[in-house]
Parts: C-alpha cells; structure tokens; sequence
C-alpha cells in the first residue's frame, strides 16, 4: 500500500519549480499552511529534507531531492497518461526496455529483438543481458520492463507469461559411456563428476533438484558461460549440465560432445516472459507478448503447453 498520494507529490514538484512556497501554493490554488504541511509529511516520510529554506532567498532541493523529484515527476506523467480518457494503450512505449538471462540471451535474444523490430517499427529497444537477480532487481526498479528468463526467484509482484518449456540436458565428452543412452535421470548423474554455472539461483535450483531425489552430487567446476562447460565437457573434465542447446555438436575448441536429455519431469523449467505487474497496460505487453511469442512457438516443445 502506497503512503504518499499522487496530490503530495504534485505539491513537492510544484515547490520545486516555482522555488517558494507562496508561489507553489497560488499556483496549486490551495493555502500555504496547507502546502507546508503536506511537505512537511512528505519529508518526514522519507526521512530528510528535500528542500534548502533560507530567508530571502529561493528555496532549493538537496541533492537528494533532486533524484526524488525527478522519478516523481515520471510519476505524475504515467498518472496523467492513465487518466486520459484519449489515451491509447494498445500502443507500445517509445523504448522497451528488454532484459534476457544470460544462460538464454545466446538462444532467444537476437530473434526476440529481430521480432520485435518487425512488429514495431518505431520501437526502441533497449536490451540487456544478465542474471536472475539484476533481471528482478531491475522491474523491480523500473530500470527494465521485461524480461526474458527461466520462471525462477520472481516473487509476487511479477506476472509471468509462458513461453516456452525445456527440459535439461546432460553434455558429455563423444566417447562417454552416458553418450550412448537417450535419456539419463539426476539420480545417474549423481555418480559423475558435474560441470555447473556459477551463479547463485542457477546453482541452488540445480542442487535443489538432485536433493529432491535424495543425492548429493559431485561438483568438479564452476562455470560462468555456457561455451566454458561444453569446452570442459568435451574434454573429460566432468558432465555438464544446461537447459540451453546449442545447434552445434562440437565445442569451441573443435571437440564433439553428446546432449543426453535429462529425464526427470520435475527439472523441466517454463520460459517466461516476465514483467511488474503494475506495468501491464503502461506498455501495451499484449501486443508485445504476441510477437514474442512468435519466436517462441517456433521452438517450443509439443508436451509443453505453450
């Protein structure tokens, strides 16, 4: 529940423009006393100052007001946007800012951008490639306003909107023994030295799901990139293990590898667009989520319900 009103923040920015409070409070039409009150709450809400009082002399905002007023004048112009009855809001922003997690920026950003582009021509976009956490940290923010990554550490105050589903795969030197099955279950790989990215959900999810069939595995490497474990894979350095499939057999190195598909149900993970959920209407996300979508049926799995 919000604790200022969108009125408090239209009293402060309208201070700060006029530089007085006599002059702000003719301008909003409302008296003095009442104006400094409403002020004075914002303040204490926040817990500083935002405005230099010196007599005779134009009020001033603090340096941290300055950063403050700015959002809350991006604020009162989303609010204005909303309340005007000719607004159109089946049209997509001027920029969209787009993130994607690093594991699948390889596989799905470069077409999701390239889609997007055909669909809207007068678009910006913004992209950028990160882990789980910068990705809900920053539409958590307002810094992103989509994002595309696995259904993981998203809490409530995010929609979801399906796009695909994938299974993990087991990535092993050509002449492994475990390149000859069409299938393998965790509780196998368990026995075998494991090659998994270093990050931090990515990690969690991952030993999350072998204590979920009651092992523990071996991790021989860390890994920071999807190309470094195929390359220690391909060279006997353990089983590496991605819901990312690249289309080529052979790592950068030049060695082939084998994907033996990871057989448990549970360790299927959704593909997600994923957003605030404050922000659906702001960015028109029907329109956008059809033309991503486009990108993903093409890839997506029959069983998966997509």
């Amino acid at each position: 529940m919000l604790y200022l009103t969108l009125r408090q923040y239209e009293y402060v920015v309208a201070v700060s423009k006029s530089g007085s409070m006599s002059a702000a409070a003719q301008m909003l039409n409302i008296s003095q006393p009442a104006l400094s009150v409403a002020v004075a709450t914002v303040e204490t809400h926040l817990g500083r100052p935002l405005f230099i009082r010196r007599k005779g002399a134009p009020i001033r905002p603090t340096g941290f007001a300055k950063g403050f007023l700015a959002e809350a004048e991006t604020l009162l112009a989303k609010a204005a946007q909303l309340e005007n009855p000719r607004a159109d809001f089946s049209k997509p922003p001027q920029k969209l800012r787009i993130g994607c997690f690093s594991d699948l920026a390889p596989v799905w950003l470069a077409p999701s951008l390239k889609r997007l582009r055909a669909a809207f021509a007068d678009i910006e976009l913004l992209p950028l490639v990160a882990d789980f956490e910068t990705l809900a940290e920053g539409m958590a923010e307002g810094q992103l306003d989509l994002a595309i990554t696995y259904d993981l550490g998203l809490d409530a105050r995010f929609t979801r909107h399906k796009l695909s589903a994938v299974a993990p795969g087991a990535f092993v030197a050509a002449d492994d023994p475990l390149a000859e099955q069409n299938s393998i279950p965790l509780k196998q790989l368990a026995t075998r030295d494991l090659i998994l990215f270093d990050e931090g959900l990515s990690v969690r999810h991952m030993l999350a799901l072998f204590s979920q069939e009651g092992v523990r595995p071996r991790v021989a490497h860390r890994v920071s990139s999807l190309e470094v474990m195929r390359s220690f894979a391909a060279n006997g350095e353990g089983v590496g293990i991605s819901y990312t499939t690249p289309l080529s057999d052979y790592s950068y190195d030049g060695l082939p590898l084998t994907r033996v598909e990871i057989s448990d149900p549970r360790a299927r993970e959704n593909i997600v667009a994923a957003y605030r959920s404050d922000m659906a209407e702001v960015l028109a996300l029907p329109r956008i989520l059809t033309a991503l979508m486009g990108e993903a049926r093409r890839d997506c799995d029959p069983e998966a319900q997509c």
